[in-house]
C-alpha cells in the first residue's frame, strides 16, 4: 500500500478512537442520570478511558514490533468496538467506568499503530507534516465529534451514540482487513522491549519534546473535563449549545494543522514548535486574567482557549516527529513510548481537572496556564539539532 492509502486509512482510525474522548460529553448529564449518579462521577469516565488508553501502548508498540502492525491494528480496533456497543447496556456507574476502560485499551493500541504506521512511511519535516494530518482527524473528532454527539443524543438518545461508533469500528476492521501496509526494514535487536524503552525514555532529544506535547495536551484534556460542568452549569448552556463550541474548536486545531502542514518544510519544525507554545501561554494566561475580571461573560473562557488549541495544533505533531527523530532507537518502540507519555501525563491532568472542577473557571484556567508553562519550559531546552 502506498503512503497516501496508508495515511487515509490511519486518519480514520484516529479519528474514530478519539470520538471516544468527546463524543458523549454533550450527553454526561443525561448519562448521570440514567446511571443514579453525579456529573461529577461521570466526568470521571474520561480519565478512566485515558487510563486505559496510556497503560498498554508500551506493549502494543512491542506487539507491533514483533508480530506486524496489521494484526495488533485489527485487534485493537475489535476490542474498542466492542466495548462502544456494550457501554449502553450498563446500568450501573461501576459498569459504566470499567467499560469506558476497556474502551480506552482498544483506542490505545489505534493510536500507537497511526503513529506506527505514519513513522513507516515517512521521516524529518515530512514525518512532521504527515503527523499533522493526524492533528486533523484529532480535532475533528474532538470538535465535531461533540457537535455529532449532542446531534445523535438530542434526537436519539445518547445510547445510539455508542452503538454507532461501535458499528462504524467493526466496519473500519473489516476494511483494515483486506489491505496490506508496507512495513520499514529495521535493524532487529534481541535487548528486551524495556531496556529499550528506558534507553528512549532517558535520551533528552527524546524526552523534552514527548514532554512539551503532552503538556500542551494535557490543556485540551483539562478544559474538556471541567468546562462541560462550568458552561452547562452556572452559564446554562444547553447540550446543543456546548456541541456548537465544537465548531470553533476544531476550525482554530484545523487552521493549525494545515500551517504545519503547509509551512514546517519552510519554516522548519523548531520554530513553529516554539510558536505553537508561545501561543497555548498566551490563551491560557487571557482565560485565566477572564476567569478572575470578567467571570460572569463566557467568551472570556472559550475564546482564549481557542487560541490555546491553535497553539498545540501546531505543538503536537512536531514534538511527535522531534521526539521520534531525537530516539536512539528507531522502531515503533519511539512512537509507544510517545504516546505512552501522552496518555499517562492526560489521564493524571484529567483526574486533576476532575478534582479541582468548580463553578468558578478560575481554577481550570490556572491549572491549564501551568501546564503551558512547562510546555514552554521543555520546548526551551530541547536541543535544536538531533545528532544522528
Amino acid at each position: 500500500m502506498n503512503a497516501s492509502a496508508t495515511l487515509l486509512i490511519t486518519c480514520c482510525t484516529v479519528f474514530l478512537a478519539q470520538l471516544g474522548m468527546s463524543i458523549y460529553l454533550p450527553a454526561l448529564p443525561e448519562i448521570a442520570g440514567h446511571l443514579h449518579a453525579g456529573p461529577a462521577q461521570v466526568a470521571w469516565g474520561l480519565s478512566i478511558y485515558l487510563v486505559g488508553m496510556a497503560l498498554p501502548m508500551l506493549l502494543w508498540g512491542s506487539l507491533a514490533q514483533r508480530i506486524g502492525r496489521k494484526p495488533v491494528l485489527l485487534a485493537a480496533l475489535g476490542l474498542y468496538g466492542a466495548a462502544n456497543l456494550a457501554l449502553p447496556l450498563g446500568s450501573t456507574l461501576e459498569s459504566f467506568l470499567l467499560l469506558r476502560l476497556i474502551q480506552g485499551v482498544g483506542a490505545s493500541g489505534i493510536s500507537v499503530m497511526a503513529r506506527v504506521l505514519i513513522r513507516d512511511s515517512f521521516r524529518g519535516d515530512l514525518l512532521a507534516k504527515a503527523l499533522s494530518w493526524i492533528s486533523i482527524s484529532f480535532v475533528v473528532a474532538l470538535g465535531i465529534g461533540q457537535y455529532l454527539g449532542s446531534i445523535i443524543q438530542v434526537t436519539l438518545g445518547w445510547q445510539t451514540i455508542f452503538y454507532l461508533l461501535g458499528i462504524t469500528c467493526l466496519l473500519m476492521a473489516m476494511i483494515v482487513f483486506r489491505v496490506n501496509f508496507a512495513t520499514l526494514e529495521e535493524a532487529q535487536t534481541n535487548a528486551s522491549a524495556w531496556l529499550i524503552y528506558r534507553r528512549i525514555l532517558i535520551h533528552r532529544a527524546f524526552l523534552l519534546p514527548a514532554l512539551a506535547g503532552g503538556l500542551g495536551y494535557g490543556v485540551i484534556i483539562a478544559f474538556n473535563t471541567a468546562a462541560p460542568l462550568i458552561l452547562q452549569g452556572p452559564f446554562n448552556w444547553s447540550t446543543v449549545d456546548y456541541g456548537l463550541l465544537g465548531w470553533p474548536i476544531s476550525a482554530a486545531y484545523f487552521l493549525g494543522a494545515l500551517v504545519v502542514n503547509r509551512f514546517v518544510l519552510r519554516t522548519g519544525q523548531h520554530r513553529l514548535m516554539t510558536l505553537g507554545v508561545v501561543l497555548v501561554m498566551a490563551g491560557c494566561g487571557v482565560m485565566l486574567l477572564g476567569s478572575l475580571t470578567a467571570s460572569s461573560i463566557a467568551l472570556m473562557l472559550w475564546l482564549p482557549y481557542c487560541v490555546a488549541v491553535f497553539g498545540q495544533s501546531l505543538n503536537y505533531p512536531i514534538s511527535l516527529s522531534r521526539a521520534n527523530d531525537g530516539a536512539p532507537i528507531a522502531g515503533a518502540y519511539a512512537m509507544a513510548l510517545s504516546g505512552f507519555i501522552h496518555q499517562l501525563m492526560a489521564a493524571m491532568i484529567g483526574a486533576i481537572a476532575s478534582l479541582v472542577a468548580s463553578p468558578s473557571a478560575w481554577p481550570l484556567a490556572l491549572l491549564c496556564s501551568l501546564l503551558a508553562v512547562g510546555a514552554m519550559l521543555c520546548v526551551t531546552f530541547t536541543p535544536t539539532r538531533v545528532s544522528p
